[in-house]
């Protein structure tokens, strides 16, 4: 059975004046004429359209795509594969470019405004907003969380590098004082965890002693806030989880 061109236009999604364009340059020619002289085609066609339309939605030029169709050495199969090739190669592409829309979703979400440059030269391969959804589930309604996103929005590339630098000089200084023998009970671990608190208030939000009990908390209890301080030195999140809970008393008296 075959079918009229306005048939065809509606199951291919397409308008009639497409097809009678595709026939106008010999792109897609019905097979047969009503004795009325109307358009009719019939299943070779809807299969060659099909193909036509699966190459425009990759963005080939209808020159291309009739080269591709009316190739003497193509068959269906040959046809078919490179059709899955492409689309493959199409959905790669589309899920590196969702990837990338979610992370700067993410980001957006945490109050980090850089490009995917910045935000790359500043942290590496750690993605930010990989628990943006999780930290404003957790932490959403309170002030500490408002207040670190409104500070964050502000903040350029070179205050992230800042910031960076501020966390890696402490963190290598921690790791130098457990190396030494030090406990985290001593008066230079608990300035150190002092600072420590001192860079949150300055970047972030009001860490007070109590928020600050909760982080050391977490730097033991979460593996992803325990691997940060393992990959510096194996041992170092317990030491300043310790520091910490040691700077707290100390400063409570």
């Amino acid at each position: 059975m075959g079918y009229a061109v306005g048939q065809l236009a509606a199951l291919a999604g397409v308008t009639v004046r497409t097809l009678h364009h595709y026939d106008a340059i010999g792109l897609l020619v019905p097979g047969e004429r009503t004795r009325a002289g109307h358009r009719a085609y019939g299943e070779a066609e809807v299969d060659r359209l099909q193909q036509i339309l699966f190459y425009r939605e990759l963005g080939f030029p209808l020159e291309e795509i009739a080269a591709l169709l009316d190739d003497p050495c193509a068959d269906p199969m040959a046809h078919l594969r490179r059709q899955h090739a492409l689309l493959t190669e199409r959905v790669a592409r589309l899920r590196a470019m969702a990837t990338a829309v979610e992370r700067a979703m993410e980001a957006r979400t945490m109050g980090i405004r850089l490009t995917p440059e910045e935000r790359f030269e500043v942290f590496g391969e750690f993605d930010p907003g990989e628990y943006g959804e999780e930290v404003e589930r957790r932490w959403g309604g309170t002030d500490a969380y408002r207040e670190s996103k409104r500070r964050a929005a502000a903040y350029t590339k070179e205050d992230w590098l800042r910031i960076k630098r501020e966390g890696e000089e402490l963190n290598q200084r921690l790791a130098e004082l457990m190396d030494s023998g030090a406990g985290a009970e001593t008066g230079a671990a608990m300035d150190l965890a002092e600072e420590h608190r001192q860079q949150i208030c300055r970047n972030f939000y009001d860490c007070g002693y109590e928020l600050h009990r909760g982080l050391a908390e977490l730097y033991v209890a979460d593996e992803r806030f325990t691997r940060t301080y393992e990959a510096i030195r194996p041992g170092l999140a317990a030491f300043l989880s310790e520091a910490i809970l040691a700077n707290a008393a100390r400063a409570e008296g």
